[in-house]
């Protein structure tokens, strides 16, 4: 969404025009989400001020009971109104970065983490990280009670149109939505699997895509509800056909335009986007933790569903890990096809920010390209061309991570130690959960 440049003055200014009565506050927590402190507009002046407090020991990851004062600061230019909250007044949305009572910026926040670590672009003279995320999500029928079933809502394949896809209508009104808020929505379509959707918009810099990423998903949340369905991000709710991805294709700007693009380089890209691509392999396994982050989403990760599986590039091939999409210029991008639309994406962005960060700092390169099916290719083949596989579950990203310093420095000590913690739990409650397979397998066997 275009940033606008708005004064306090002017937000006032809307507020009055447009009736707003009440004002949603919005950041996001270490798991990726969303939080919110709604407000009447009566607290205006304080919002504005950045005096709004609210009690940081109440969400998870953030800090204990004895230090529990947070201050949020609205970000102004992500002023907005939602439409379709009117019955009570209309509610204006702001997106805040979290600040602790001393003035300074919460190394918990997610936020105000990438912030920090997109200031190790000065070193290079770049401008901007930018990303152009495409989130795919799922769309179930709902119940008589409004709860979420696992009954799909049609039966349409890769780009079907209604009547198959019955999910037409409300992914229409959902990209009309986001275009009302200021969205430019590039591609609408019906994904591989059946009630599987994918909107992609255009990129922005990582701030700015980061904040319209998790709009994006309360707005598809929303419109869906309208329509009496149910949509989720989780990477695999169900088995035998494709999860949902959310490929992130990444570029660098400095003053003189995309520095990935190089017309005289191999495959016309420069030496800059080589050693970010080697860096965004070598650190490949310890971000898979932070890209992939719930134990569901490595029943995604597995050959024979579209998913990257193992560590390598291409230009061309869809098996690998990292692809180069066809486009030059001011669109030469590198397209990571691990992450899932379950992760954080401010702490996405940090970590790959900085592994590619990495290898342009110590001048790495890449191994050569795979241009064929690595998914046919044996373990020999795979070991001589280099090819490593991504962690097979949570448990072992995890453990990935903690071997990897200079990811565990783009999350900061604070989000780490929480992050971490938070994992170790999911997996040991997970480990310890007895499931349907394991019943239909054993119970009469044995």
């Amino acid at each position: 969404m275009p940033k606008r440049d708005l004064s306090k003055e002017d937000i006032k200014r809307i507020v009055e025009e447009e009736n707003v009565r009440f004002l949603r506050l919005m950041f996001t927590d270490i798991m990726g989400t969303i939080k919110n402190v709604e407000v009447p507009v009566s607290q205006m002046e304080k919002v504005l001020d950045n005096k709004m407090m609210f009690d940081g020991s109440s969400i998870e990851g953030f800090v204990r009971i004895e230090e529990s004062d947070m201050y949020l600061y609205p970000d102004l230019s992500t002023w907005m109104i939602f439409p379709w909250e009117s019955d009570h007044g209309k509610v204006g949305r702001l997106i805040c970065d979290i600040y602790g009572p001393d003035g300074t910026p919460f190394p918990g926040d997610p936020r105000g983490n990438l912030k920090r670590v997109l200031k190790g672009m000065d070193e290079f003279g770049f401008t901007s990280f930018n990303l152009g995320p495409e989130p795919e999500f799922f769309l179930f029928k709902m119940d008589e009670n409004g709860d979420p079933t696992l009954d799909l809502n049609d039966k349409g394949g890769y780009f079907d149109f209604a009547p198959t896809d019955l999910g037409e209508n409300c992914r229409r009104d959902i990209v009309l939505e986001l275009e009302s808020l200021g969205f430019e929505v590039e591609a609408s379509h019906h994904e591989v699997a059946p009630g599987q959707h994918e909107i992609d918009f255009k990129y922005a810099d990582a701030i700015e895509a980061c904040d319209n990423i998790q709009t994006f998903k309360l707005v598809v949340k929303t419109i869906a509800r309208k329509h009496g369905l149910h949509a989720t991000f989780m990477p695999k709710p169900l088995y035998g056909i494709n999860g949902s991805g959310m490929h992130c294709n990444m570029s660098l700007f400095n003053d003189e335009g995309n520095v990935f693009y190089d017309e005289d380089g191999p495959m016309k890209l420069s030496k800059t986007a080589y050693q970010f691509l080697a860096g965004l392999l070598k650190h490949a396994r310890a971000y898979t933790a932070v890209c992939n982050p719930i134990v569901n989403s490595y029943k995604r990760l597995v050959p024979g569903f579209e998913a990257p599986v193992y560590v390598a590039w291409s230009g061309r091939n869809r098996s690998p890990l990292i692809r180069i999409p066809e486009s030059r210029g001011l669109s030469t991008r590198l397209e990571l096809r691990s992450v899932d639309p379950a992760a954080n994406p401010y702490l996405t962005m940090a970590v790959l920010l900085e592994a590619g960060l990495d290898g342009i700092r110590n001048e790495l390169t890449p191994p050569a390209a795979v241009d064929r099916n690595i998914y046919v290719m044996t373990e020999e083949e795979r070991k001589e061309a280099e090819i490593y596989d991504l962690p097979s579950t949570i448990h072992n990203a995890i453990k990935a991570l903690r071997k990897d310093q200079t990811m565990i420095d783009a999350l900061g000590s604070h989000i780490y130690t929480n992050f971490n913690e938070a994992k170790r739990m999911e997996w040991a409650a997970f480990r310890q959960t007895v499931s349907e397979w394991e019943r239909d397998q054993y119970l009469e066997l044995y």
